[in-house]
C-alpha cells in the first residue's frame, strides 16, 4: 500500500482526482487509510484470486466500465494481468503496470500471456533499473518505449516521524534493552531468505552471547523457521514477532539491519533500514547492489550461510560508535539519492507523457 500512497501524492489535487481501489480487505481500526480523494473496496474473497478468476474479472470489468478513468495504475502481477484480460474485451485508457520483482514473467504461461495481451495503451514501471531491464529482455512486449524504471523511494520526513525511539520500540516488541539486536522485516516466504539468516546467526551465536535476532512478519514459512530455531536451541535469542501494523515504526529497535532475500526488485525494507540509520547487511542481488555499496554495507551472496555468518560476525565485533557511523553513511546515501521528490516527479512525467501520447 505504501508504494501506491507515494504515487498518489505525485498528482496535484488541482489537476487530478484520484481513486484508490483494493481488491481484498479494508483497513481495521487504527490502520492507515489511503490519501486518495475516493477509495473503493471490492471485498473479493481469496478464492477469487486463484484459477480463472472469473469473479475478479467480472468485478473489475463492471467497475472500469462505470468509472471511465483516464489512467489506471495497477500494482503487481495479479492486478496487471487482470486488467490486461479485461482490456481484450473493454477498451481501456492509459494503463500502467508496476513490476516489483525479477522472475515475475518467467513462466511460459506468463510470458505468452504478456506477448498476447500488451497493447499500445500500456506502460510498465520496474521499481529499479534491474527490473526494467529484466522486463525488456524477455522479448514479449516490454520495450524501451513502453517500459521505464522508477526506483522506490521513501518520504524521509514521514518515515522518520513514524519511528519509535529505540527503547520504546524494544519495549513494545518485548525485546531486551541491552542486547545487540539484528533485525529484519519481511514476509515469511522462501524468497525472503530468512532460513539462511537464522542458520547464519546460529553459527555465530555462541561467540556473541549478547546478540539477538528479531524478524517482523508472517507467512507460510513460519512453522519451518520455528522448527529451525528449536533445533538450534535459540528460542530465547531468535524472535519471530509476527505481523505488526506499520512495522517500520520499530526499525530503530535494531542495531544491525539484515535483508537476506534470494531475489528482490528493490525492497522498501532495505530503504527503511537505511532511513533508520542502521548498518546494512544484504544479499548481493543486482537491484540492491548499488544501494548496499552506497550505504557502506556488506553484500553477501544469496543463500550463502557462511558468507552471511561472516558478515554478521564482522558487524557484531564493531564498537557502538563505528556501527552508528556506518548507519549514518547509509542514511546519507538514501537522503541524497532516493528522494521522494524525484520519485513523484518521475511518476507525474510518466502519466502526463502517456496522456499526451494517447491524445495524439
Amino acid at each position: 500500500m505504501e508504494v501506491i500512497e507515494q504515487i498518489i501524492s505525485a498528482f496535484p489535487h488541482d489537476r487530478f482526482e484520484v481513486t484508490s481501489a483494493f481488491l481484498q480487505g479494508r483497513p481495521e481500526s487504527g490502520q492507515p487509510r489511503s490519501c486518495a480523494e475516493h477509495v473503493h473496496y471490492f471485498g473479493l474473497p481469496k478464492k477469487s484470486m486463484r484459477g480463472l478468476r472469473i469473479g475478479l474479472h467480472r468485478a473489475l470489468w463492471r467497475y472500469c466500465r462505470q468509472s471511465r478513468f483516464d489512467v489506471i495504475i495497477c500494482d503487481r502481477y495479479k492486478s496487471v494481468s487482470a486488467l490486461m484480460t479485461i482490456n481484450r474485451f473493454l477498451p481501456l485508457p492509459l494503463c500502467i503496470g508496476i513490476s516489483h520483482a525479477l522472475g515475475e514473467y518467467d513462466s511460459a504461461w506468463r510470458h505468452h500471456f504478456a506477448a498476447f495481451s500488451i497493447r499500445s495503451n500500456w506502460r510498465f514501471v520496474g521499481v529499479s533499473p534491474t527490473v526494467r531491464d529484466y522486463l525488456i529482455n524477455l522479448g514479449c512486449g516490454f520495450t524501451p518505449e513502453n517500459t521505464v524504471a522508477i526506483a522506490n523511494a521513501l518520504d524521509l520526513k514521514v518515515v522518520e516521524d513514524m519511528f519509535l525511539p529505540r527503547a520504546a520500540a524494544r519495549e513494545e516488541l518485548g525485546l531486551p534493552q541491552k542486547a545487540r539486536l539484528i533485525g529484519a522485516i519481511g514476509r515469511l516466504v522462501p524468497v525472503k531468505g530468512h532460513i539462511y539468516l537464522i542458520r547464519a546467526f546460529a553459527a555465530i551465536a555462541s561467540r556473541h552471547p549478547d546478540a539477538h535476532l528479531a524478524i517482523i512478519g508472517d507467512g507460510r514459512e513460519e512453522t519451518r523457521l520455528r522448527e529451525a530455531i528449536q533445533q538450534y536451541g535459540l528460542a530465547d535469542r531468535i524472535h519471530l514477532l509476527g505481523w505488526r501494523t506499520r512495522a517500520k515504526r520499530y526499525v530503530r529497535a535494531f542495531d544491525i539491519w539484515a535483508m537476506p532475500s534470494l531475489k528482490e526488485g528493490l525492497g522498501l525494507a532495505l530503504l527503511e533500514g537505511m532511513c533508520g540509520q542502521l548498518p546494512i547487511i544484504a544479499s548481493d542481488v543486482p537491484a540492491m547492489r548499488p544501494l548496499i555499496e552506497g550505504a557502506g554495507g556488506l553484500a553477501v551472496p544469496p543463500a550463502n550461510v557462511d558468507a552471511l555468518a561472516e558478515a554478521l560476525e564482522h558487524d557484531l565485533r564493531l564498537d557502538d560508535e563505528t556501527l552508528q557511523e556506518k548507519g549514518r553513511q547509509a542514511y546519507a546515501y538514501v537522503r541524497d539519492h532516493m528522494t521522494i521528490e524525484q520519485y513523484r516527479s518521475a511518476w507525474l512525467q510518466l502519466v502526463e507523457q502517456g496522456l499526451a501520447d494517447r491524445n495524439r
